[in-house]
C-alpha cells in the first residue's frame, strides 16, 4: 500500500502525508499553508473534550451572564433572553442570525464532532457518516462564541454608568466555552477523515491514481483522485460532487462584494440601536458607539470595536477586490503574499459581528420597563448582512487559480514539517 496523498487547498500542490511527532505541523512546500498537524490528544481525549464543551454550553446558556439593578429594579440577562427580547421587538433578522451563530451552530459543531468521534472509536461508520462530516465542515465556519464573549464585555462596559452590574455565572461559562471551542476548531472534518483513514475504516487518499492525468482532492473529505476532462467529479470515498476549480468564481465573488459594499452604506448611516429613557430617546450608529466607549475611558475596547466594525469590513472588501483584480502571475513570492492576504480575510471574517452581538445583549441588559430599553434598529440588520455576504465572498474565492498560472498540476512533494 502506497503513501497517502493530500492536496493543499490554497495552491493545489500534492503532498505525501507523512507521520508526524506529537505537536508537529506539516506545511505546504509551495505556499506555506498548514496542511495538517499531529495532535497531542488521543481519540478518547478529544471525545472527553466534546463532552466537556457540551456541559459548559448548557451552563453558559442556562445561567445569566450578568445581574443588573437600577433604582430598585433588578433583572438577570442571559443569551436566550436576549434572543427572545430582540425577536419580540421585531428585529427578527438580528435575532435569527445571532441565534444561529451563537447557539445553533456551536451546539451542532459539538454534537457532530462527538458523534463522529464515537463512530471512529467503535470502528463502525454509519451510511450517513459522510453527510455528518459535511455538516460539521459547514458549521465550523459560522460558530462565533468567542465573538459573543467579547460582545458581552463591551455591553457591560457601556452599562457601567447606567446600572449596578454584577458578573453572572454564564459569563465565566462562556469564557471556558470559548477556549474549548477554539480547541475543537482544530478537530475539523478533514482531520476526522484522516483519523478514519489511519484507522483503516475508509480507503486511503491517492491510491491507484494515474499521475499522468489531472489530479484533485475532494473538497469534502480530501480524497485525491483523477479528474475527468469535464472538470466535475464524484468522490469515490464520500460521494460528494466537486470541481477541479470552483466554477463562476468571478461572477459570484463580485456579486457578493458589490452587494456588501452597497449595504455597508446604510449599515453605517442608519442607527444600529435606540436607547429609550424617561428623559427621551437617543439613536446610536456604529461610529457613535466607538466614540461613546472612548468617552467612558475604555479606549482599548473602543479600539477593538473600531477595528472589528469599521476596519475589518472595509479591509475584507478591499482585500478581496485586490485579489480579484490582481490575477497575473508575478512569481511565487507575490502569490504567496496573496495567499497570506486571503488567509487573513478568512480568519478575521466573523469578528465583524461584534456590534450586532452588542446590540443583542444590550436589549436584554437594559430591559427595565418604564425606565430604559434598548431596541435594535435596521442598521444592525444591514451590518449583519454585510458580514454574512463578505464571509460568503471569501468562501467563494478560489486561491488555487492564482497558482495555476505557474503550474496547474505540480508534482507530488513531501510537506515541510516543523
Amino acid at each position: 500500500m502506497g503513501p497517502s496523498l493530500i492536496v493543499c487547498p490554497h495552491c493545489a500542490r500534492l503532498h505525501q502525508r507523512v507521520l508526524l511527532k506529537p505537536g508537529a505541523v506539516a506545511s505546504c512546500v509551495r505556499c506555506g499553508h498548514e496542511l495538517y498537524r499531529h495532535s497531542r490528544l488521543s481519540l478518547s481525549s478529544w471525545l472527553a473534550l466534546t463532552w466537556g464543551a457540551l456541559a459548559v454550553f448548557c451552563l453558559a446558556n442556562y445561567f445569566p451572564v450578568a445581574y443588573l439593578s437600577m433604582q430598585g429594579l433588578s433583572l438577570s440577562a442571559s443569551l436566550p433572553a436576549a434572543l427572545y427580547i430582540t425577536w419580540q421587538q421585531g428585529a427578527w433578522f438580528v435575532a435569527v442570525t445571532a441565534a444561529l451563530f451563537t447557539f445553533a451552530f456551536p451546539l451542532g459543531q459539538i454534537l457532530f464532532a462527538m458523534w463522529a468521534l464515537q463512530c471512529i472509536r467503535r470502528r463502525r461508520l454509519p451510511h450517513d457518516f459522510r453527510y455528518g462530516l459535511r455538516v460539521l465542515q459547514g458549521l465550523s465556519h459560522w460558530s462565533m462564541v468567542p465573538v459573543l464573549l467579547l460582545g458581552i464585555v463591551v455591553a457591560m462596559v457601556k452599562l457601567a454608568d447606567m446600572a449596578v452590574l454584577r458578573l453572572g455565572e454564564g459569563l465565566w461559562a462562556f469564557g471556558v466555552l470559548s477556549v474549548l471551542l477554539t480547541m475543537l476548531s482544530r478537530l475539523s472534518a478533514s482531520r476526522l477523515w484522516r483519523m478514519t483513514e489511519d484507522a483503516g475504516l475508509v480507503p486511503r487518499s491517492g491510491q491507484a491514481v494515474d499521475f499522468d492525468k489531472p489530479l484533485a482532492g475532494c473538497t469534502a473529505c480530501g480524497f485525491v483522485q483523477n479528474m475527468p476532462d469535464s472538470g466535475v467529479c464524484r468522490c469515490a470515498r464520500c460521494k460528494a460532487t466537486f470541481h477541479f476549480r470552483k466554477p463562476r468564481v468571478e461572477h459570484r465573488v463580485w456579486a457578493l462584494l458589490l452587494t456588501a459594499a452597497i449595504l455597508y452604506i446604510p449599515a453605517n448611516v442608519w442607527p444600529v440601536m435606540t436607547l429609550r429613557l424617561p428623559t427621551g430617546s437617543s439613536s446610536h450608529t456604529i461610529l457613535g458607539g466607538v466614540i461613546e466607549l472612548w468617552g467612558y475611558g475604555s479606549w482599548d475596547l473602543a479600539l477593538i470595536v473600531f477595528i472589528a466594525s469599521v476596519v475589518v469590513p472595509l479591509s475584507k472588501l478591499l482585500a478581496l477586490s485586490i485579489l480579484m483584480l490582481s490575477r497575473h502571475w508575478r512569481g511565487d513570492r507575490v502569490q504567496r503574499q496573496r495567499t497570506r492576504m486571503y488567509e487573513l480575510v478568512e480568519f478575521v471574517g466573523q469578528w465583524s459581528m461584534l456590534d450586532v452581538f452588542v446590540v443583542l445583549l444590550l436589549s436584554a441588559m437594559v430591559d427595565f420597563p418604564g425606565m430604559s430599553q434598548v431596541r435594535a434598529e435596521p442598521g444592525a440588520a444591514f451590518f449583519g448582512m454585510v458580514v454574512v455576504l463578505t464571509m460568503f465572498a471569501a468562501m467563494s474565492y478560489d486561491p488555487r487559480k492564482g497558482w495555476d498560472a505557474a503550474d496547474p498540476q505540480p508534482a507530488v512533494k513531501r510537506p515541510v514539517v516543523y
